[in-house]
């Protein structure tokens, strides 16, 4: 199965919580192999909003680059994500930061995240669970991108306990296809 790299975020409501929550989906559709601290970190892009948190994690999966990327949509929506502006404030964000080695391009979804080099956000809890993964277009570890970035602000403040986040099962989430619904 492929090692998956994903980043979560999020600045509205109970943020803890929401990650929580969203590693419980995940669950469902990949076996989570690490998951970084928990990062307080400031906005980026839109800079006028709450603080977020964030965190990242390793995980297998059977599913191809596409499903899922609808499979983290579906879930985010589920958890109750709505639609904002672009970098804006949100409940929960799933992204995929790597598949394996692969590089992808396409209309939904570009892999490695194209923004990666850019967010201490994603970097600085990326490189506490993979810091020898190697960047498959830059050539670059994890660890020298984390230290090319400006780290002010990222402040780590919870470390994740495993059996916390297994005891945390996300209800009746619908399978693979099924239709979300509003928690």
């Amino acid at each position: 199965m492929p090692t998956i790299y994903l980043s979560l975020g999020t600045n509205l409501g109970q943020r803890q919580q929401n990650l929580l929550r969203a590693l419980a989906g995940l669950d469902e559709e990949m076996v989570i192999t690490a998951v970084s601290p928990i990062y307080q970190t400031p906005p980026w892009g839109m800079t006028n909003q709450p603080d977020f948190l964030n965190l990242c994690l390793s995980a297998t999966t059977k599913l191809a680059p596409l499903p899922l990327l609808h499979f983290t949509q579906r879930l985010e929506q589920w958890l109750g994500r709505e639609e904002t502006v672009r970098w804006g404030p949100r409940l929960i964000d799933i992204d995929i930061l790597f598949y394996d080695d692969l590089v992808w391009c396409s209309p939904e979804l570009t892999i490695p995240h194209p923004q990666i080099g850019q967010r201490a956000f994603v970097l600085i809890p990326l490189a506490d669970i993979a810091p020898d993964l190697v960047h498959p277009q830059t050539g670059q570890t994890v660890r020298q991108m984390a230290t090319a970035v400006d780290a002010a602000g990222v402040i780590a403040i919870k470390q994740n306990n495993k059996k916390e986040v297994e005891t945390r099962r996300v209800p009746d989430f619908p399978p693979l296809g099924g239709e979300p619904s509003r928690v």
